[in-house]
């Protein structure tokens, strides 16, 4: 799992086209404030159950322990296969983000994520000390 995470003043995207077989045109346009915002690569290895029970714990952790430097609760989840050479299939990808934004709902978070398997254009604005932008591989 690699992640690239920001501490946010705003996150804005919209939905520009399709990348995978199967997935609907979207026309998505949405955007969160005062927000973490991950950007998540799964990778083949973290598929085998252990390694998920282990990334999943970790992925959790980080996006937590990110959001407590700011008191942020907002968080967004932006799939993005770029930051790594071998992906995960994109149903795991999918669910994996998607047991994400349930757990950290359940503790109180406000979670988004951006349209799964679309290139999306996106604006983003990042607070300026080291800690607003994270690299973590997990």
């Amino acid at each position: 799992m690699k992640l690239l995470s920001f501490l946010a003043k705003r996150f804005w995207w919209r939905a520009h086209s399709k990348t995978l077989e199967g997935v609907a045109d979207q026309e998505v346009e949405d955007g969160i404030e005062e927000a973490v915002v991950v950007f998540v690569h799964a990778e083949v290895s973290d598929t085998d159950p252990e390694a998920d029970r282990r990334v999943f714990k970790h992925t959790l952790k980080h996006i937590k322990w990110l959001a407590g430097k700011r008191d942020f609760q907002r968080v967004a989840l932006h799939s993005f296969t770029h930051l790594g050479a071998e992906s995960a299939p994109p149903a795991y990808a999918q669910g994996f983000l998607d047991r994400l934004q349930e757990r950290l709902e359940q503790t109180g978070y406000e979670v988004k994520q951006t349209p799964f398997g679309t290139f999306s254009e996106w604006d983003l604005s990042v607070y300026g000390e080291s800690l607003a932008k994270v690299w973590k591989e997990i």
